[in-house]
C-alpha cells in the first residue's frame, strides 16, 4: 500500500498528534505498538486533562499516538469531544482522531475466545459492556477523521493499514483508498463514496469465468467489452479527479472511495484495479483493497458458490 501522511492545518508549527481510540477489543494495542514501531511516541491510557500539557514546549523529536478509550481515568463522551474539538482548533499542533471501528458480534467473539472481562460489564456478561461502550463512543465515531473496520482484519493486516496512513512522515497528499466489496455483505465502513457496478454485464454467467476475478485479464476484457463500462468509467474518473484536489484544499487528509457488485468478485474488482491504475497515472496516491478477495484468500476457499459476481 502507498502512504501519504495528512497535510498540516494551517498555522500548525510542528506538533503532530494520533489519538486513537475504538471499542474494547478492536485493535488499539495492536495500533499503538504499530505506530511506535513506525517511529511514533505512544502513550497509552493518559488522562484526557493531561493531554494539552503535551503541547506545551517545543514540538517532541517524534510525533505522539495517543491510545484513548472508555478506562482513561477521567474519561466522558463529552470531555473526549471538547478536546478533539480544541486540538483541531490549536494552531500548534497537527492532530488526528483514529477510530478502530468493529463488529459488536466479533466484539463478543474476541472476549469469548480470551476470557476477559468487558471493562463496561466486569461483573456481567460482555453482551451489556459491548453494547454500553458501542452507545458511549458513537458520537466520537462521528468525529473520527480515519475509520478502521478492523472486524475481518488481522493483526498483521491492521498494521498493514496502519502502515498506509502512518507510515511515511513526508509528503502533504491526499491519500487515496479505493475499495472493491459484496453488496450481500453490506456495505464497508467508513468510505467516503460509494459506486453501484451491478448494472454492468456478470461474468459470473459465463462458466469458464466464474472462478477468475476481476484482477484476470479475461474477467477484465469481458467487463469492460459491456458498451456501458466505458462511459461509466469515465465519468466516475473525471468526478473523483474533480473532486479529489478540493478535498485535498479542505485539509482532509484520507479519502476512500467504494465500488460493489453481487459478489465483490468481478466487476467491482475490474473497476477498482483500473480506477486505481488512472488515479495513479494521474500523480495520486493510492492504495487498492479487494474486501471478499481477501476474505475468500483467508478462509482458503477454493471455489465460489452461489452467484459472487
Amino acid at each position: 500500500m502507498s502512504v501519504s501522511p495528512p497535510p498540516a492545518r494551517p498555522g500548525a508549527i510542528g506538533h503532530r498528534m494520533v489519538l486513537v481510540t475504538g471499542p474494547s477489543g478492536a485493535g488499539r494495542s495492536t495500533a499503538l505498538a504499530s505506530l511506535e514501531d513506525q517511529g511514533f511516541e505512544a502513550i497509552d491510557n493518559l488522562p484526557l486533562s493531561l493531554i494539552p500539557r503535551l503541547l506545551e514546549g517545543p514540538p517532541p523529536a517524534a510525533p505522539l499516538a495517543l491510545g484513548v478509550d472508555t478506562r482513561n481515568r477521567d474519561f466522558s463522551t463529552r470531555a473526549l469531544q471538547e478536546l478533539v474539538t480544541d486540538l483541531r482548533a490549536d494552531p500548534r499542533v497537527q492532530s488526528e482522531l483514529l477510530y478502530l471501528d468493529c463488529a459488536a458480534e466479533v466484539l463478543l467473539r474476541r472476549f469469548s475466545e480470551t476470557r476477559r472481562r468487558h471493562p463496561m460489564a466486569p461483573a456481567e456478561s460482555p453482551v451489556e459492556g459491548v453494547s454500553r461502550e458501542l452507545d458511549l463512543l458513537a458520537p466520537i465515531r462521528n468525529m473520527a477523521d480515519l475509520l478502521i473496520d478492523t472486524s475481518e482484519l488481522t493483526p498483521h493486516e491492521l498494521r498493514g493499514e496502519l502502515a498506509h496512513w502512518f507510515g511515511q512522515q513526508g509528503g502533504v497528499r491526499l491519500a487515496v483508498s479505493v475499495h472493491s466489496f459484496s453488496y450481500k455483505r453490506g456495505l464497508p465502513s467508513g468510505v467516503d463514496m460509494v459506486f453501484d457496478c451491478r448494472f454492468l454485464r456478470n461474468p459470473y454467467w459465463e462458466p469458464s469465468l466464474r472462478a477468475l476475478n476481476g484482477e484476470s485479464a479475461p474477467v477484465a476484457d469481458y467487463v469492460q467489452a459491456d458498451p456501458r463500462y466505458q462511459p461509466f468509467f469515465d465519468k466516475v474518473l473525471d468526478l473523483i479527479e474533480l473532486l479529489l484536489p478540493a478535498y485535498q484544499e479542505e485539509g482532509k487528509s484520507h479519502f476512500s472511495i467504494a465500488f460493489g457488485c453481487t459478489g465483490g468478485q468481478h466487476r467491482s474488482v475490474t473497476v477498482v484495479e483500473n480506477l486505481c491504475g488512472a488515479l495513479a497515472k494521474n500523480g495520486w496516491r493510492v492504495s487498492k483493497r479487494h474486501r471478499e478477495i481477501e476474505r475468500r484468500a483467508r478462509s482458503g476457499t477454493a471455489s465460489m458458490t452461489g452467484n459472487t459476481a
